[in-house]
């Protein structure tokens, strides 16, 4: 799995350890942010995450890295305290910025989650799901 541009789910859990929801929509955040904001990985951009701080939210930011290189060790990745998760994204070289949150319908989906097979279930199916399925996207320019 995975073409070009797109971080495989053997690699993201090879890196963060086991498959799960929030690893696959920090994977597709920031691929969909690297197309919108026309930016290449690693040094071009600022990342910061409202709303993980803990378990299984937190995942969220491993799927980040990978897809992204925006890492902590860089300083290009910050977390945030929130309620709700919400991710901006800036591109330093076009100085263009969104703003990412997840749609009312995932977080239907990530509530529904019981035990560990429902968490790789529904890891799978949003690897493949559109983009306009998982997110709202916030233009700032």
């Amino acid at each position: 799995m995975g073409g070009k541009g797109k971080v495989s789910i053997r690699r993201a859990v090879v890196f963060h350890g086991h498959l799960g929801p929030y690893l696959i929509l920090g994977l597709r955040a920031g691929e969909i942010a690297l197309k919108k904001l026309r930016c290449k990985k690693y040094f071009s951009l600022e990342v910061r995450v409202w709303g993980a701080d803990k378990k299984p939210r937190s995942c969220l930011i491993d799927g980040l890295q990978l897809s992204t290189g925006a890492t902590y060790g860089k300083g290009n990745i910050k977390k945030v305290n929130g309620a709700i998760i919400k991710i901006m994204f800036y591109n330093y070289s076009n100085h263009r910025r969104i703003i990412l949150k997840f749609k009312d319908n995932l977080i239907k989906k990530l509530r529904g989650v019981k035990d560990h097979r429902d968490s790789e279930l529904l890891a799978k199916q949003l690897y493949n799901e559109k983009f306009s399925d998982l997110f709202t996207i916030t233009h700032r320019y």
